[in-house]
């Protein structure tokens, strides 16, 4: 079990950059697949990008390729996603989760941090 808690969400400007955290407890952080999520109002949520157990590998959504970057840092049970050049339509809450394998079922989450971006 891990437990997940997100930081570095906030308020900036379009063209901006922020960095947020994820960071989680226990052991067993570097046996989880790592994704970043988020949902704006009236949206559903969906992926941002997602981090193999060793960080070798990422995925991104379309929307964010090229501008966010996910990593993780095992040492310290955590994982990041840094934007640049965000944009307006980034404006979400931001989640981190955690699963057993690529292709399995998120099953920890954390409480989200919000970023807003504003034009």
């Amino acid at each position: 079990q891990v437990q997940l808690v997100e930081s570095g969400g906030g308020l900036v400007q379009a063209g901006g950059s922020l960095r947020l955290s994820c960071a989680g407890s226990g052991r067993t952080f570097s046996t989880y697949v790592m994704g970043w999520f988020r949902q704006a109002p009236g949206k559903e949520r969906e992926s941002v990008a997602t981090i193999g157990k060793s960080g070798g590998v990422t995925s991104y959504a379309d929307s964010v390729k090229g501008r966010f970057t996910i990593s993780r840092d095992n040492a310290k049970n955590t994982v990041y996603l840094q934007m640049n050049s965000l944009k307006p339509e980034d404006t979400a809450i931001y989640y981190c989760a955690a699963r057993q394998t690529w292709g399995g079922t998120y099953n920890y989450w954390g409480q989200g941090t919000q970023v807003t971006v504003s034009s």
